[in-house]
């Protein structure tokens, strides 16, 4: 299979609509069409039920867009990170979570800092579900994920910390001055519903909670009554007078990784994931 075939298929796979596909494209319908046809027929499979009134995904189709989005961003990071190796002052990109493992992130960057041969390192800070994704692409070369909130499969690992987890609420709320609750007692809060983050494509999964993109809205909304959230025990330092920590035990624990590609051959990758695992 081509990439552009691939390409082809996952806008009509995520359109599910020709006429959409080919404007996200570029392109005229007709031949759109065709390259599906043809891209089923040499495959030997049925990728989507066509009707007058909507296209739908076979089984198969559906297992070619998982693969398919899986390939087209490793040709994308092969492309960004063979750019990035020649370029005139060589780097290394790090993404992590926003708020997320700062007092490590910051012992981690001084610390290599201090290594001979270190390079520069660019920090991307970004949401919930972004490292990974940016490692996947290639914008990233190494990333601090989080289990079991991130996916780490397909990345070389190594645990750096693990914690446990705590329910933030408002000061003053009844459960507030509690020794600890559990994960049930948490999801039983109908005034304080927990957030719903969004998705790796944007949308937001069903449910009572507010809609959130970052940690400070979060935090907002808690402080104004508006929701609860479970997070790990680090991040209390990063809260207000406003908020109230009780801990979950139930709650699964925080595993922080630092994570990089399993084919990379960057010196200054390996110096980095050294420099994190000694700390």
């Amino acid at each position: 299979m081509e990439t552009r075939e691939l390409r082809y298929f996952v806008a009509v796979a995520e359109e599910l609509h020709f006429g959409r596909a080919a404007q996200r494209l570029a392109m005229a319908q007709p031949p759109l069409s065709r390259a599906i046809q043809q891209l089923e027929r040499r495959l030997g499979v049925v990728l989507l039920h066509r009707s007058s009134r909507a296209i739908t995904l076979t089984k198969a189709g559906s297992v070619l867009l998982r693969e398919a989005r899986f390939a087209l961003e490793a040709v994308e990071a092969a492309e960004r990170r063979t750019r990035r190796a020649a370029a005139d002052r060589p780097g290394v990109v790090l993404a992590t979570k926003a708020g997320a493992s700062s007092e490590l992130l910051s012992k981690l960057l001084d610390a290599y800092a201090a290594e001979p041969g270190a390079v520069a390192v660019e920090v991307m800070l970004c949401g919930p579900g972004q490292p990974e994704s940016l490692l996947r692409n290639g914008r990233a070369d190494v990333a601090l994920l989080h289990r079991p909130y991130d996916t780490t499969a397909g990345f070389d690992t190594e645990d750096l910390h693990t914690e446990q987890q705590v329910v933030v609420l408002p000061a003053g709320h009844p459960l507030a001055g509690r020794p600890h609750m559990s994960m049930a007692e948490v999801n039983a809060l109908t005034d304080l519903p927990l957030p719903r983050w969004p998705r790796p494509d944007g949308s937001y999964p069903d449910g009572p909670g507010p809609q959130v993109r970052d940690h400070t809205q979060l935090t907002q909304l808690i402080m104004l009554g508006r929701a609860c959230a479970v997070m790990p025990e680090s991040l209390r330092a990063q809260l207000r007078d406003d908020h109230a920590i009780v801990p979950v035990p139930d709650a699964p624990a925080v595993t922080t990784v630092i994570a990089w590609p399993p084919h990379s051959r960057s010196k200054a990758v390996a110096d980095l994931v050294r420099t994190a695992i000694r700390l």
